[in-house]
């Protein structure tokens, strides 16, 4: 492979007249855009097309994803029979016609767009065409190998296409290989609509965007780059991100421009909006066949993510060392708080935690100030940067039997001390602090008997890894509490560190 320094994107731009480079047998003179070398082969051009085409996010901030509605490869997803079915209730493929070039596959996609309030889905067919090298090429002829994509937008005209596709009729994009060299050059082209004026600036811009993106991919793929974080294990994408456009439509205006917090309102309110979305959907799965139970979120702070489940309809309620600014206005009746009210002031102090005496310097606990966390049998824990009582979530849903989520932040110990853990299991993983507390805390879940399903979910968030637990490895099996607690470091200091935090000036404020 050519040196690093070799490959650094710097495109040649085509005027307008350039020789299209392939032959529309339909009578359309396509216009070739930008150019490029590469160094990576066909298959990994086809690999990489194949998952822009389902991820479409990769080349357009403004798309959540691709509903795949057709597919014609053997080895598509649900088979083609069941594609044919969704294509012929949708719109059929729009193929095109190419010489020397043989179509070998067909998908149809729905462009879902992040704000559907203002951009409509849109139908788009992916072809994927192979042109084989000559069998007799002419002299000085390198005998290249073509591999062409073509993107065709379900619509008649210019003023039909929504704001985040090009106002063209179609898009290709193009990879020639030659083996004996070992190299070989990406281009991108556009098919215009008919006495259409062109911003040719915007679509310089565009071609010079799609060709960075394919030609990134592209060589990362031949390097042998494997993915490292899967999104969409636990709720798939499409669900998750239809519950997160309506809740974003119904309350994301409402709730940043009341923002009572010094706190910045574009990142708690999306952060919030997103997890309530995963919440909901993966409640949908869990209570599909029975009443929801409620949820309690330990550590709450400004109460956010409590606010909106209870505007969706879920029981529920949330509480915290500190009180927010935030809570005059989220607060509302709840039968499931000891206050009646969904958001309330206490200090968690565990039942399994010795009850001490503070020092004369501590101020003394009041047990009306304190929650013992045991909570009825079944209830949802919700553990969202809950720091000192992130490493303690999963204990405590094993003490009450109740199925847990955490999102770990802060790294902190069982006594509640800041609190640096050991390195993952998982050696390829990286060593940092946060990547430590989730190995830790997915550690004491599961010898607590928890089987641990991890989400990276889909927030504005670098702490977005989410811990599931939400079924039993162990059976009914009782779990030693006190050993757990022993291995992990002992409980030493907890009740002292709790009646500090009666000292603590409140946040926010």
């Amino acid at each position: 492979m050519e040196a690093e320094s070799k490959l650094v994107y710097e495109p040649e731009e085509l005027s307008p007249g350039s020789p299209a480079a392939f032959d529309d047998l339909d009578g359309n003179d396509w216009r070739p855009m930008s150019r490029h070398a590469c160094t990576f082969e066909p298959h990994h051009f086809e690999k990489v097309m194949v998952n822009l085409v389902n991820n479409p996010n990769l080349n357009s901030k403004w798309l959540f994803r691709a509903d795949i509605l057709y597919d014609d490869h053997p080895d598509a997803p649900d088979g083609p029979d069941a594609k044919d079915a969704q294509a012929a209730q949708s719109q059929l493929p729009q193929t095109r016609n190419i010489r020397d070039y043989t179509r070998q596959r067909t998908m149809v996609r729905k462009l879902i767009p992040r704000n559907t309030m203002r951009d409509a889905p849109l139908d788009q067919t992916c072809c994927f065409y192979t042109s084989s090298p000559p069998s007799h090429p002419a002299e000085g002829e390198a005998a290249l190998t073509k591999t062409l994509v073509i993107y065709t937008p379900h619509a008649a005209a210019a003023a039909d296409l929504p704001f985040y596709h090009p106002k063209v009729r179609g898009i290709a994009q193009l990879h020639e290989w030659d083996p004996a060299s070992h190299k070989g050059t990406i281009s991108v082209h556009f098919l215009m609509f008919q006495d259409d004026q062109v911003d040719e600036v915007k679509l310089g811009r565009i071609a010079y965007h799609l060709l960075q993106i394919l030609h990134k991919h592209g060589q990362t793929t031949a390097t042998g780059y494997v993915k490292r974080v899967n999104h969409d294990v636990v709720v798939p994408q499409q669900r998750f991100q239809n519950r997160y456009s309506d809740l974003k439509n119904k309350y994301a205006r409402t709730l940043v421009e009341s923002w009572a917090e010094t706190t910045d309102p574009s990142k708690h309110v999306f952060e919030d909006l997103g997890i309530a979305s995963f919440l909901i959907e993966l409640w949908a799965d869990m209570y599909q066949d029975t009443e929801f139970p409620g949820f309690v979120d330990i550590g709450c702070g400004n109460g956010l993510l409590v606010h909106v489940l209870q505007l969706e309809g879920y029981a529920g309620w949330g509480f915290d060392a500190r009180a927010r600014k935030s809570w005059a206005q989220y607060k509302s009746p709840s039968s499931l708080s000891p206050s009646g009210e969904s958001l309330q002031k206490l200090l968690l102090l565990p039942s399994v935690i010795p009850r001490g005496t503070p020092s004369e310097e501590e101020k003394p606990i009041n047990e009306e100030d304190v929650h013992n966390g045991i909570f009825p049998k079944g209830t949802f824990i919700i553990s969202n940067h809950a720091d000192e009582l992130t490493p303690w979530t999963p204990i405590l849903a094993t003490i009450s039997d109740c199925p847990f989520i955490s999102i770990p932040c802060c790294s902190h110990n069982l006594t509640g001390d800041k609190y640096r853990a050991p390195a993952p299991r998982d050696k390829s993983k990286g060593k940092s602090t946060f990547a430590s507390l989730v190995d830790w805390v997915t550690r004491i879940a599961e010898d607590c008997g928890w089987e641990v399903e991890t989400e990276m979910l889909r927030i504005p968030s670098t702490r977005n890894t989410g811990l599931v637990g939400r079924r039993r490895t162990n059976g009914d099996n009782e779990v030693d509490v006190a050993a757990i607690l022993q291995k992990y470091g002992g409980i030493e200091g907890y009740y002292a560190n709790v009646a500090k935090l009666l000292k603590s000036a409140p946040r926010g404020h």
